[in-house]
């Protein structure tokens, strides 16, 4: 492997001349080279690695050298925090994306992938199920930021037998626009069908919510849905324990780093092969040890708490499938790097390189995501995507027991993914739960579960 010199200089011209395989292989080699720099604090020898990467990377490059302009620019945001007046003095006129521009992105990945329709039809089937004979349904959203997921279900409400419920769905959401918007699409189509409907806005944070604001009344049958949103909670027991972190785990970026270049795989494909990698790649206990990656985490119970307080028939939840929420900044680059490929693999294969959408979803959601797991710390980092054996251990913590998954709602998402012309995309069931995956990685899960002593 070629070696990282400050002789070099700014110029690099024997880059150029690198194949497209060698290219890929020496991308992961500086990105990994550069983390351990930025983790030790040598950041000349990190500065030296980011402009060797500015060389070879580019946003509407190959699969790899799109991923590496991402990774590269956040190791480098997370440089300027050294420099706190530097990173805020560059930040400082930078437009925050509009809520159309939200809007936009979360609605290009609603229907570029698969995932997302796929969640929902095992969300919806689930609930439509639990709440047979039920003439009043209240279903709440942590995340209330897809309509078509609700309006599926009032369709779906709507042919019950013995006729549609009294449907009241509440949504969350810190932004009051995304709400006004929800509320409207939704009523109109309850209109349209002439099913008894209201909608109920909770303006604000997940983690600073009241549950009293949900207004969960006498009679009603209580749905719970989660889309991509508890993680974002964990963020709020990192400080305590990061105090508490040995110093040997804090100091082992340089361990991940040796234990990575060990690999000796030739081509990208067998590089980012999960069960290929010898002695470094993620594995579903890879963060298990650490301290920050334990299920103990105190908001995230007390929320959970305070769910089966509302004494819910069911609480569907919908999570990333990945290890993101790791202790160092190596661990978490290995990990998410493995889990990024794959999405961008999906892209390759289905979007054109050329393609305004694909270039607007990796930008504005996939890096600003990688930018959050690589580049923030403490509460600032919210993007701390965990597997679903962690989140199995909060919810049996907090009282409730696994409910497998509708066998039609099942048949429903497999032939859903089957549809896709690109026969990547695959179901598995692991006890009642689903993974939705890319080849055969995991990539989002879903599960059912009810409050322990109910019926």
């Amino acid at each position: 492997m070629m070696s990282l010199s400050p002789s070099l200089g700014s110029s690099y011209p024997w880059l150029k001349e690198l194949k497209s395989e060698e290219r890929g292989l020496y991308l992961i080699h500086l990105l990994l080279t550069c983390a351990n720099h930025v983790a030790t604090g040598s950041l000349e020898n990190a500065n030296i690695a980011l402009e060797q990467i500015s060389e070879l990377a580019s946003p509407d490059g190959d699969t790899m050298q799109r991923i590496a302009a991402y990774f590269s620019e956040a190791l480098a945001d997370r440089i300027l925090k050294t420099w706190p007046g530097l990173h805020k003095a560059i930040n400082s006129t930078r437009v925050v994306d509009l809520v159309s521009e939200q809007a936009l992105v979360r609605r290009l990945f609603f229907e570029v992938f698969p995932f997302l329709k796929a969640a929902f039809l095992l969300v919806n089937q689930a609930i439509i199920e639990a709440m047979e004979g039920e003439k009043v349904v209240h279903v709440i959203d942590l995340n209330a930021a897809e309509p078509m997921q609700w309006i599926a279900l009032i369709r779906g409400l709507s042919a019950r037998p013995e006729g549609p419920p009294h449907l009241r769905i509440t949504g969350i959401h810190v932004r009051k626009e995304v709400l006004d918007q929800m509320g409207h699409r939704l009523s109109e189509e309850a209109e349209k069908l002439d099913i008894p409907f209201q909608f109920n806005p909770v303006v604000g944070d997940l983690e600073d919510l009241d549950v009293e604001r949900l207004h969960v009344k006498t009679g009603e049958a209580v749905a719970i849905s989660s889309v991509l949103r508890l993680h974002s909670l964990l963020a709020y027991d990192d400080e305590p324990l990061r105090k508490k972190l040995p110093l040997a785990l804090k100091n082992s970026n340089g361990i991940h780093l040796q234990r990575a270049l060990q690999m000796s795989q030739n081509t990208l494909g067998e590089l980012l092969e999960k069960d290929k990698v010898n002695g470094c790649s993620p594995s579903p206990d890879s963060a298990s040890s650490s301290p920050l990656s334990s299920p103990v985490s105190p908001k995230v119970d007390t929320f959970l708490t305070a769910l089966r307080g509302l004494l819910p028939k069911l609480v569907v939840i919908t999570e990333q499938d990945s290890n993101h929420n790791g202790s160092t900044l190596m661990e978490r680059l290995l990990e998410s790097l493995h889990s990024y490929a794959a999405l961008f693999d999906c892209l390759e294969s289905t979007v054109s390189r050329a393609s305004p959408e694909r270039l607007k979803l990796e930008k504005m959601l996939f890096g600003n995501e990688i930018k959050n797991i690589i580049s923030c710390e403490g509460a600032e980092r919210k993007e701390r995507h965990e597997k679903l054996e962690k989140w199995i251990q909060r919810l049996d913590s907090a009282g409730f027991c696994n409910v497998p998954l509708s066998y039609y709602g099942m048949l429903q998402a497999k032939t859903l993914l089957q549809g896709y012309n690109c026969d990547g995309y695959k179901m598995k069931d692991e006890n009642g739960c689903v993974m939705v995956c890319w080849q055969d990685r995991p990539m989002f899960s879903v599960s059912a579960w009810r409050c322990r002593n109910s019926l």
